[in-house]
């Protein structure tokens, strides 16, 4: 006897594209999102995985989620609701800062920021660490907020050169005691490396380098070993020295140099992704 059953009707696709729950096609020239945020300015990327988890974070009107990845050129991607603004480069500065600046944006009344230094700063240019107002030499800026974080955090051990003036004539044994490391209130400092560049009548220079980036370190130090510092000017950071920079002046790192800089970091020169280690 024949089935006279009808066959089951499939149903029907009511919806008009792709499930709304179900993020869209990744473009190709699309990046990792929490680096085209440090890439924006927003700081690590660390830093940046939060506001992503925390759903502060949209592509075109959408929610993002960690691990996404976007191309800015072709999507609309947000931070709670401001629509994020890429560098045209990624600049990379080195000032020679002179005595008497503070490092910061927004200084108290009365005070000097070293932003003022340049003609018209990007919005998303950040420091490299800082220097007391009564330091001078090399500072770094830049608008790549995961070089920042890597070039300051102690795991990279970035060294970083100062040439000190201190009262008097240092013993060796107060130089060894500054190569192995000195007991300060916040704790044992790493070794350093440490040479008597001049003899002064009154005075010595020395040339100190450490990996270390704590309040005041090398001031301490020094006074911690009876030779307080009467004048100190930071030389070089990882590969950038002054090179000839005057005071008060600066000029954008070089391609070479910007490549030495991310490869200290862990960082490849393109678009600044994790090298292999």
């Amino acid at each position: 006897m024949a089935d006279d059953r009808a066959p089951k009707a499939r149903p029907l696709n009511t919806s008009d594209g792709p499930d709304s729950n179900t993020p869209p096609a990744v473009p190709p020239a699309s990046e990792r999102l929490q680096k085209l945020l440090a890439r924006a300015g927003f700081g690590s990327r660390r830093a940046c995985e939060r506001l992503i988890t925390d759903g502060q974070v949209t592509i075109d009107g959408r929610v993002a989620t960690l691990g996404e990845r976007a191309d800015p050129a072709s999507q609309a991607v947000a931070v709670d609701g401001v629509s994020i603004t890429l560098p045209d480069d990624n600049v990379t500065l080195v000032l020679n800062k002179p005595v008497g600046y503070v490092v910061t944006a927004a200084p108290e009344r009365g005070q000097r920021s070293v932003y003022a230094l340049f003609d018209a700063p990007p919005p998303q240019l950040r420091y490299v660490g800082r220097l007391d107002a009564d330091t001078e030499g090399l500072l770094l800026f830049t608008m790549d907020g995961e070089l920042v974080h890597r070039l300051t955090h102690p795991r990279y051990e970035v060294n970083k050169v100062y040439e000190a003036v201190v009262g008097g004539h240092p013993s060796e044994d107060a130089l060894e005691r500054l190569r192995r490391g000195v007991a300060l209130e916040d704790g044992w400092t790493a070794p350093a490396a440490v040479r008597v560049v001049e003899t002064l009548a009154d005075e010595t220079v020395l040339e100190l380098t450490i990996h270390e980036g704590r309040k005041r370190q090398v001031r301490r130090m020094c006074q911690t070993v009876g030779h307080p510092v009467h004048r100190l000017r930071r030389t070089a950071f990882g590969p950038i020295t002054l090179d000839g920079l005057a005071t008060g002046e600066s000029r954008a790192l070089r391609a070479d140099e910007l490549a030495a800089l991310q490869a200290i970091a862990g960082l490849s020169a393109v678009g600044g992704a994790e090298a292999t280690r």
